[in-house]
């Protein structure tokens, strides 16, 4: 290792960053001799000015990096001129410096080498900054540990998602496609993700796709709580699933204690009324061998939750990170977005709040490459619009921004809750508006609700407002015949 030049200065004066000077000039060199080529390649590795450690390095390649986007031709005499029009050409050494990076610099064969060799140092310093940074929250311990251990988690993170930039090559994206292609033809179903266990509801929005969020929204006691443990439960079960499999599913539950959704789930599975269970109404023979034969099929289950209250959003990014490495989940469920926090907007307002959270969650999904179904409430507005309390994307509480970030927005309501509704003496009835949806059709899927095992079935003619959907059934069972 080179001896230490003058630099930005190191955070402790008995230690040296990591760098390498002579990799930093083998990449400055190999940019004046071969610009376009080179510059190329260090935008791809996602090199900037912070890369570079010595200061006369960044400062060189912040006016290669600045030309190369506005265009301009590189060469050493127009590197010259533009660093005398921003007054560093003297700083960083002059004449002499620009010629002694070619001349260090034989050829620009290597500079993949370089290059990496510099982004390596860079990851390696940014690392030690996270750390350090860490260190000094520990010590000043005015956070509970666990959101402190999920900043630096998405610290780190972020530090390969900064450095990392995929990128997948033609070919192998549509050999990936076409695998889904198949797949669709090999089962007949137009499933591009996991089946919700409704086929109502899959026939519009094609199951739940990785990387994409949900969101199911309604007002108070429509049961989207009830219709979120339904989808859980069909996923970890693998009900209408073509490869007859249950998938991970992890589960936060910000509202309800775990033995709550338990006891809800166990009922709903032995159709069992919760609510005369809690009383001791129910005769306790028939009633404890369905209790007893639900429980061991839900025992069976891969569903992992966490009834952690009051979680921050970084938090739960970090619990939901540590879920899918160790239990290999491939749905997750939140119950529900306005309980999520977000201490570092907490004191902007709620709508800059619930918006930081919203997006997080967004990212979340892509991260972890699965579909995350969040649970939101609506405003008032519906039943203050009429009585009819049909909700609308607007209703979406707290932040416009829930809707923008959404790749699919359900939203769940009951005829039988308003007296107005022509079909409000149907107490089964449950409508379901596909009123989002990016990557197809949009409709109200229609269900039917149990209220008294909260537990939510397919209804016939299930789907409204999807006019494909009868000559697609029709096809389907042709093929089919």
């Amino acid at each position: 290792m080179a001896a230490e030049p003058v630099s930005s200065g190191s955070p402790r004066g008995d230690r040296v960053p990591p760098y390498s000077e002579e990799a930093e000039r083998g990449v400055l060199g190999s940019v004046l001799l071969d610009a376009q080529r080179v510059m190329d390649l260090c935008v791809q590795a996602q090199l900037n000015e912070e890369s570079f450690h010595v200061t006369a390095n960044r400062s060189l390649y912040g006016a290669l990096l600045a030309m190369y986007e506005a265009g301009r031709v590189i060469d050493v005499l127009t590197v010259a001129e533009c660093l005398k029009t921003n007054k560093t050409f003297e700083r960083i050494g002059g004449g002499a410096y620009l010629d002694a990076l070619i001349d260090g610099t034989p050829t620009a064969a290597h500079a993949e080498y370089y290059i990496d060799l510099v982004r390596q140092k860079d990851l390696l310093r940014r690392i030690i900054s996270v750390a350090r940074s860490t260190e000094q929250e520990c010590f000043e311990a005015q956070d509970g540990a666990d959101l402190v251990l999920g900043r630096a988690e998405q610290a780190l993170l972020s530090i390969t998602e900064r450095q990392h930039g995929e990128q997948i090559s033609w070919g192998d994206a549509i050999k990936t496609t076409m695998q889904h292609v198949e797949r669709i033809l090999d089962t007949h179903r137009g499933l591009t993700g996991l089946s919700s266990g409704f086929a109502n509801l899959d026939r519009i929005i094609h199951g739940l796709r990785p990387g994409e969020m949900t969101v199911l929204a309604a007002r108070p006691s429509m049961g989207k709580t009830s219709l979120a443990m339904n989808i859980a439960e069909n996923i970890a079960l693998g009900v209408r699933d073509p490869d007859q499999k249950g998938h991970g599913v992890g589960i936060f539950s910000l509202e309800m204690s775990c033995e709550s959704l338990i006891m809800r789930m166990l009922c709903a599975h032995a159709e069992i009324s919760g609510s005369a269970l809690a009383k001791g109404m129910v005769e306790a023979g028939p009633a404890h061998g369905k209790l007893a034969s639900a429980a061991s099929v839900l025992m069976k289950a891969p569903i992992f939750l966490d009834d952690t209250g009051g979680l921050d959003i970084l938090e739960l990014r970090a619990r939901a990170r540590r879920m899918k490495t160790r239990n290999n989940i491939e749905l997750l469920v939140v119950d529900y977005l306005q309980l999520l926090q977000s201490r570092e907007y907490s004191r902007q307002g709620k709508q800059v709040e619930v918006a930081h959270v919203s997006n997080n969650i967004k990212a979340m999904a892509k991260e972890l490459k699965i579909p995350v179904l969040v649970l939101s409430q609506l405003s008032r507005a519906p039943e203050q619009r009429d009585k009819l309390g049909k909700p609308k994307l607007s209703d979406l509480r707290d932040s416009g921004a829930i809707e923008q970030d959404a790749d699919v927005v359900l939203l769940l309501r009951r005829p039988c809750k308003y007296p107005d509704d022509p079909d409000h003496d149907d107490q089964l009835l449950a409508v379901v508006d596909v009123a989002k949806h990016r990557n197809g059709p949009t409709g109200e899927v229609v269900l039917n609700f149990e209220q008294e095992f909260t537990r939510f079935r397919d209804r016939e003619h299930g789907t409204d407002g999807y006019e494909e959907l009868e000559d697609f059934d029709a096809d389907m069972e042709g093929i089919e015949a």
